[in-house]
């Protein structure tokens, strides 16, 4: 019986030995995460920058029709619409140089009914479509507010579909290559003044860049108003923001 009740208590105390040291080592185990996510500590900030700025492409494509039960009638008409075309655009600045003409279609209307009862109107329809690019947006804007002058002269004018269906003039800006490097730096200044700020305010010390995404490029109207486009406005903005993750001490 004595025998047996030491056999009871020396494994009694080697199971309390055995507790304690699990609790000890557990101690030092959740000390030890504990650091670790100490460390661990960041700010995620964005920093903006922007420029305003003007297009320096305009893409004008001007799509005018003619419609006649002869055909050469209405091959002399869309001759004379082109004439009177060009002409308008030489007159407010806008030279041969810069047009191209496209996009040239003639419907037989015939082939398009069926039955004689279903025919109305001209045979012939010819339509045209003269591009204009240049890059001088201002000119060609100028020009584009005085198109009723076309209608004035007998050029029957189409909406050609080819740049949106918002019709007129389209405007591009491609300078941005120009201008990403400075956009970029005053994006992470303003990012790293924001986690400066923010640390100051936890009574923390700002660290190193623990992760960092320079952004997208985005171009948008100048004037965002509901259903703006930024193609048709000359005058647009250029946008980037910043992520930038900093470490906290």
């Amino acid at each position: 019986m004595l025998a047996d009740n030491g056999r009871v208590e020396r494994s009694l105390a080697a199971a309390i030995v055995l507790a304690i040291g699990v609790a000890v080592g557990g101690f030092f185990v959740g000390s030890g995460f504990a650091r670790g996510r100490s460390t661990d500590r960041f700010v995620e900030v964005k920093g903006l920058s922007e420029r305003e700025v003007g297009a320096t492409l305009a893409l004008w494509p001007l799509r005018f029709s003619a419609s006649e039960d002869d055909l050469a009638a209405a091959q002399a008409q869309i001759t004379r619409s082109a004439q009177a075309v060009l002409a308008f655009l030489e007159k407010n600045g806008i030279p041969r140089s810069a047009t191209e003409i496209q996009n040239f279609q003639v419907t037989d209307m015939n082939a398009q009914r069926y039955g004689p009862d279903r025919r109305t109107g001209p045979r012939f329809i010819i339509e045209q479509t003269l591009m204009v690019r240049l890059d001088q947006p201002a000119v060609v804007q100028a020009a584009s507010q005085k198109v009723s002058d076309l209608v004035s002269a007998g050029v029957v004018l189409s909406s050609s579909g080819e740049y949106g269906p918002f019709g007129g003039p389209t405007f591009i800006f491609n300078g941005l290559n120009a201008l990403k490097p400075k956009m970029i730096a005053e994006a992470t200044a303003s990012a790293r003044a924001a986690a400066e700020q923010f640390a100051a305010d936890s009574g923390s010390a700002l660290g190193g860049i623990r992760q960092a995404n320079q952004g997208v490029f985005v171009i948008l109207p100048r004037d965002q108003a509901p259903g703006a486009n930024e193609s048709a406005q000359i005058r647009k903005i250029v946008r980037v923001v910043s992520t930038v993750q900093y470490f906290l001490e």
